[in-house]
């Protein structure tokens, strides 16, 4: 059985989130079900399957984040978060 897509919203609804610097909030879900990004109050919420071992996770979200904004991952820096949940990314 294949794995189904992720749920992306609109690149431009998630680039309104982000600050004059290119900032952006993001809530992680590592372990989830399902691989996901939703728009949140403070900023993006995403779901991912990677566990929060050895940086999969984080090396996850900089790959959702780069797909769903038709972006290479190297323009996406983990700012702060590293361990945390909490992460804030910055897109160049």
């Amino acid at each position: 059985m294949a794995k189904p897509k992720p749920d992306f919203p609109p690149a431009a609804d998630i680039l309104a989130q982000c600050d004059r610097e290119g900032r952006l909030a993001v809530r992680v879900t590592p372990g989830a079900r399902s691989e996901s990004i939703t728009i949140a109050k403070q900023g993006i919420a995403l779901k991912t399957r990677a566990k929060p071992k050895d940086g999969e996770a984080n090396g996850a979200v900089i790959a959702m984040l780069a797909k769903a904004l038709g972006t290479a991952p190297s323009r996406i820096t983990l700012l702060r978060g590293d361990t945390s949940r909490e992460k804030m990314v910055q897109i160049q």
